[in-house]
């Protein structure tokens, strides 16, 4: 969770989609997409359906992080963008 945390604090307020999010993290859909799901229930994640950019094309989900969601991500993302914040590793 905390590498899609990490990757959607990017740009907190833009919408992503998940092949996106799949490509940026190397997570497989079989975990990316039942991660959104589980982070959209605890009101980590807002999803909507975003019309087809072109006709013929279906729509797509797109995904971002709430305020709760960016708020958490702040606390557990270190500045440069990794997972752990001020956690201290041994």
């Amino acid at each position: 969770m905390l590498t899609l945390l990490a990757a959607l604090s990017t740009r907190t307020q833009q919408w992503r989609y998940g092949y996106d999010l799949m490509k940026e993290t190397g997570l497989q859909s079989g975990t990316l997409y039942p991660l959104l799901m589980r982070m959209t229930d605890q009101g980590l994640v807002e999803a909507e359906w975003h019309p087809p950019e072109r006709p013929g094309r279906p729509a797509r989900h797109a995904y971002r992080l709430t305020a709760t969601g960016a708020a958490l991500a702040h606390e557990v993302i270190d500045p440069a963008g990794f997972p752990g914040g001020g956690v201290v590793q041994a």
